[in-house]
């Protein structure tokens, strides 16, 4: 087995090349090759990655066309049979990608699996989530009642912040900062290439649902754990930016997938309301307490 880690540049250089280093070092049962694609950087010099790491492949792509379009250039370079899609902002501590690899093999109705992320701090991010839908937008405004459940109960139903990422599961869609699946499923996919119709953000829920509709799970391996700084840091009016977009994004993912229909526009409402209510809440407690809600 050959895993191409495909991992994207954007005027990240540090922080690339930190991402790289802790690959190359902790990667150890299992063959790799790391696909370096610079997103035409106009800060960064690609060619110096190739002076701190010779082996590497790198592709030195023309436009910032995104995420989506950026990781397709290297899995069109890439020789191995599986893929991982790997942020440049995430750091290995352990060998994470064989245990995952290893995981991976022993799941024939998997598309895509992902680990244990946590920020610097070693704060959970919760990377095995559920779908968005009606009922759960409604029982997420229910908390209190949904922690009185048995926590795998809860879990079954909610995932997502519920989940403490402490065992393994299936889940509807997983995290893009570590996404590894098979190569061969992409010859599956209506253009044998990832979906690009994002140019950033949103992107793995919508590549999740396009795996579930060929009949495949989504995976959380519980085993290992990487490091992903993600915007843990982000200002609030950047987060308001953030949010906006989110929500947008999830809209459109609810098109996709069920149409401009009167589910549609009754998750719109519920959505919007609930996303905007919990930013404000933050907001506030930040300018009180100086605490960040994530």
């Amino acid at each position: 087995m050959l895993v191409s880690i495909i991992i994207v540049n954007y005027n990240t250089f540090k922080i690339t090349c930190d991402c790289i280093e802790s690959v190359i070092k902790c990667t150890r049962k299992v063959a790799f090759e790391i696909v370096l694609v610079d997103n035409a950087s106009p800060n960064d010099n690609p060619d110096d990655f190739l002076l701190k790491f010779p082996t590497i492949h790198l592709i030195k792509s023309k436009e910032n066309g995104g995420f989506a379009k950026g990781n397709n250039l290297g899995i069109k370079a890439a020789k191995g049979t599986v893929i991982l899609l790997l942020n440049s902002d995430t750091v290995l501590t352990e060998d994470s990608i064989s245990m995952a690899a290893a995981e991976l093999q022993k799941h024939n109705d998997v598309a895509a699996i992902t680990v244990r992320l946590v920020y610097p701090d070693g704060k959970l991010q919760h990377t095995a989530r559920k779908f968005r839908s009606v009922k759960n937008e409604l029982l997420d405004l229910l908390r209190p009642f949904l922690m009185l459940m048995p926590y795998k109960k809860r879990v079954s139903l909610m995932l997502n912040q519920y989940f403490k990422c402490d065992y393994d599961t299936y889940c509807d869609w997983v995290s893009g900062a570590f996404m590894m699946f098979s190569k061969s499923i992409l010859n599956k996919l209506p253009e044998q290439k990832l979906d690009e119709r994002f140019f950033m953000y949103g992107e793995d829920q919508l590549w999740c649902y396009q795996f579930s509709e060929l009949g495949y799970k989504s995976y959380y391996y519980a085993g290992t754990t990487v490091i992903h700084i993600n915007n843990a840091s982000t200002a609030p009016a950047k987060q308001l930016q953030l949010l906006k977009k989110f929500l947008a994004l999830e809209l459109d993912i609810m098109e996709y997938r069920k149409g401009k229909s009167l589910y549609y526009y009754l998750f719109s409402f519920i959505l919007t309301a609930k996303e905007m209510l919990r930013y404000y809440i933050k907001v506030t407690v930040y300018k009180l307490f100086k605490y960040r809600i994530r």
